[in-house]
């Protein structure tokens, strides 16, 4: 059997993962180039039995599918994928599976990304290497500060933890947020989004992709929030309006913005 890891950029399948229960019976290929097309996807996969999917950089619909004859089981990171068609798997007799993750990385990275905002390390560091200007930014203090975390799931939780060690005080907000379960998390329950945007000094998105999160944060949302506020999405580009996000920055409506995900992965150069 064949087995296909797709866009592994950084050789993580070759280098992390343990195939060895299994390299008697299949040979692994790991692609490191994105497949942007589904005609380039038809043509790479048609002779591959497994194919590993990362997140949902790309879309296995009824059309691919139905290309792929040889495909028998796709593998999806995390255990939620909107970018896969399941009823039409299911037609074919395709299994689809996801695998476990840990709520550790993402947390560690929303908090990377929060604090390199708060003390402009990315304007320092690029200032630094081009030879000035010499401290250009003034940091944002973190104490005292208000955090508004978008869903309080696994993620969402551990962030605020974190952000009452910094002094911060933590509000969330999601619509099926009770306030038992905001309470239990020590956070106090946002009446609506609307207030959650409106008081934040720093909103970090970890909702799951679906119908309803998709452009939850469009033009009038990302308006409500201070000219003095902070956004970190590390959940998925399509909860947030790209080209509004884009907007409110360079009209400084926003003091900045960082962001995991994007619409197109990876980035065109």
């Amino acid at each position: 059997m064949r087995c296909a890891v797709l866009d592994d950029f950084q050789d993580a399948a070759t280098r992390f993962a343990d195939w060895s229960p299994v390299a008697d019976r299949v040979e692994v290929t790991a692609f490191r180039d994105h497949l942007a097309t589904e005609d380039e996807l038809a043509a790479r996969l048609a002779d591959f039995d497994i194919v590993v999917t990362l997140r949902e950089r790309v879309p296995f619909r009824a059309a691919l599918l139905e290309r792929l004859p040889r495909l028998k089981l796709l593998v999806a990171s995390g255990m939620r994928n909107s970018a896969i068609d399941f009823a039409a798997a299911e037609r074919r007799g395709i299994t689809v599976c996801g695998t476990a993750s840990s709520s550790a990385p993402p947390v560690e990275l929303t908090w990377a990304l929060l604090l390199g905002l708060a003390r402009g390390l990315v304007q320092e560091h690029t200032a630094l290497r081009a030879g000035g200007p010499w401290q250009s930014t003034v940091g944002a203090d973190l104490y005292g500060r208000r955090l508004g975390v978008l869903g309080l799931g696994r993620i969402g939780t551990r962030v605020a933890a974190i952000a009452r060690a910094f002094g911060m005080e933590v509000s969330a907000w999601s619509r099926n947020l009770t306030p038992e379960r905001a309470g239990a998390a020590d956070v106090r329950l946002a009446g609506s989004l609307e207030e959650l945007l409106e008081t934040s000094d720093f909103l970090t998105v970890h909702l799951k992709l679906s119908d309803r999160t998709r452009g939850l944060l469009g033009a009038p949302e990302l308006a409500r929030m201070k000219p003095t506020a902070y956004l970190v999405n590390t959940s998925r580009a399509a909860i947030v309006d790209q080209d509004a996000l884009l907007g409110a920055l360079r009209g400084e409506r926003l003091a900045g913005a960082a962001v995991d995900v994007h619409d197109a992965e990876p980035l065109p150069a």
